[in-house]
This record gives C-alpha cells, sequence and structure tokens, in this order.
C-alpha cells in the first residue's frame, strides 16, 4: 500500500522527463510520427511532385500558423472581455456582449471572411468621402490582416461563451470569501476566479486552437497566400490534384495532430485534484 502511494505521484508526472515529452506516455505522438514518416517516405520514393509541393508552399505553411497563432491570442483577448461582458451586472455591458454572441455565432466564417474583405474597404472609402479624409478614400484591405481581424472576431464570440461557462463553474463563495478578504471586484476576479475558471476551460481552449488552425483554410478565398491556396496554385500550373491535395492534407494534419499533443501535455501539467 505504502509503495502504490509513493508511486502514484511518479505515475502523474511521468509524462515529462528531464522538461521533454515522454513519448511512451502520451502513445499519440507515434501517430504524429507515423505521419512525418509518411511524408518523407513520399518525398525520398517520389521527388517529383510531393518534394516540389512542399518547397512551392513552404511559405504558405508559415502564413497558415501566423494567421492561426495571431488570431488565436486575439480571440484570448476578446474572448476574455466578451465572457466577462456575459455576466456583468451592467445591462448595457450585458446587452451589447449577448448581441455581439448571438450575432457573429449564426455567420458562417466563410461569409464573415468575404463581407470584411470585399465589403469593410467600401464602407471605409465612403466613410472617407463623407469626412474628406484622404487616407480613408485610398484605404485598400491587406489581406492577412482582414483575416486576422475576422477569424478574431468569429472565434471571440465562442470563446466568450467558454469564459463565461468557465468562470460561472467557479463557486459563488470564492467571489464572496475575495471581496470579504478586501480585495476588489477586479483583484478577485483576476487572483481567484480567473486562475480557478482557465483549469476548467483549458480543454475547450485546446480544441478551439485545433479548429482554429484547420479553418484557417479558409482564408485562402481573400486572397490570402496559405497552405491551401499554395496547394491550389500548385495544382493548377502542373494539373496534378491526387499527390498535391494528398500532401496538403498529410501537412495540416501534422500541425493539427502537433497541436494536439502539446495541448493534451499542457492538460497534463495543470491538472490538479478536485
Amino acid at each position: 500500500m505504502e509503495k502504490e502511494k509513493k508511486d502514484a505521484p511518479n505515475q502523474e508526472l511521468s509524462f515529462v522527463t528531464g522538461g521533454e515529452v515522454n513519448i511512451r506516455q502520451d502513445p499519440w505522438w507515434w501517430l504524429v510520427v507515423v505521419v512525418i514518416a509518411i511524408v518523407l517516405l513520399l518525398v525520398m520514393l517520389q521527388p517529383v511532385p510531393f518534394k516540389d509541393i512542399i518547397v512551392f508552399a513552404k511559405d504558405g505553411i508559415l502564413v497558415t500558423v501566423l494567421v492561426t497563432v495571431v488570431s488565436y491570442f486575439l480571440m484570448l483577448i476578446l474572448g476574455l472581455f466578451g465572457g466577462l461582458g456575459r455576466l456583468s451586472n451592467n445591462k448595457l455591458v450585458f446587452g451589447i456582449s449577448s448581441l455581439y454572441v448571438e450575432v457573429v455565432r449564426g455567420i458562417p466564417l466563410l461569409v464573415q471572411l468575404i463581407g470584411w474583405y470585399f465589403a469593410s474597404p467600401v464602407i471605409i472609402q465612403k466613410l472617407g468621402l463623407w469626412t474628406g479624409i484622404e487616407a480613408l478614400i485610398q484605404y485598400r484591405a491587406n489581406p492577412i490582416i482582414t483575416a486576422i481581424m475576422a477569424i478574431t472576431v468569429c472565434y471571440g464570440a465562442y470563446m466568450s461563451e467558454i469564459v463565461r461557462s468557465g468562470i460561472s463553474s467557479v463557486p459563488r463563495g470564492q467571489m464572496e470569501a475575495a471581496r470579504s478578504l478586501g480585495m476588489s471586484y477586479f483583484q478577485a476576479m483576476r487572483y481567484v476566479i480567473l486562475p480557478q475558471a482557465f483549469r476548467v476551460i483549458l480543454p475547450p481552449m485546446g480544441n478551439e486552437f485545433i479548429a482554429l488552425l484547420k479553418d484557417s483554410s479558409l482564408v485562402s478565398v481573400v486572397a490570402v497566400a496559405d497552405l491551401t491556396r499554395r496547394g491550389r496554385e500548385f495544382m493548377s500550373a502542373h494539373f496534378n490534384p491526387i499527390e498535391t491535395w494528398l500532401m496538403v492534407a498529410l501537412l495540416y494534419l501534422i500541425m493539427t495532430l502537433i497541436a494536439a499533443r502539446v495541448v493534451s501535455y499542457i492538460e497534463k501539467r495543470s491538472k490538479y485534484e478536485r
């Protein structure tokens, strides 16, 4: 019995060895290895076109990662304010936050991307004509910035509900205890409520990152040269859809699998006993 008690903490921490991921404790890392091995095998056995596809699309991979990471961190900030707004006692703040969440969640991301890219420049240019501001009149949408803004606004609505549900899961007595110790509302939320809510919302936050990584492929419709658009350009030039989309799919799979494993690692490190 004593031996089991001594081994229990070691079993929980055995996921990490020397600060590195222990693949034996997360067997799904083997799937990442297998997919990478398949990509390398295809490149070695048939450099044309598989190696050419990777070389051609490598800048698209960087754009995909950039759009995903930047949008995700901006989405967290927007989701935090949206979630707090959904819990606010101020009717105006609550109404604006609720309207934002309900409206944005009801419009597909693809429609929002097209609207941001094609409609927002027209609105800004007309605003410039009304105000006489030359910078607004000459405004032209930057594809990457516009895509990041559209994804942030869209996913921020979903993150707002995740944050709201996470904060609501913390017992009300925690806030009352913090306030009784002399903390202000914002201090109690920062030091007591949010750290506890973070552990609850961590899994859905990880899922949102993976979903965002896959949905980032939609930015290819608004002139962003991401992995999907570069794949379409390569296919149009070489007329080999099977090889092109097989490699693009494998590259996306590698990125999503690695992201899923990192999320799983963070969850294991932050897990606590209730």
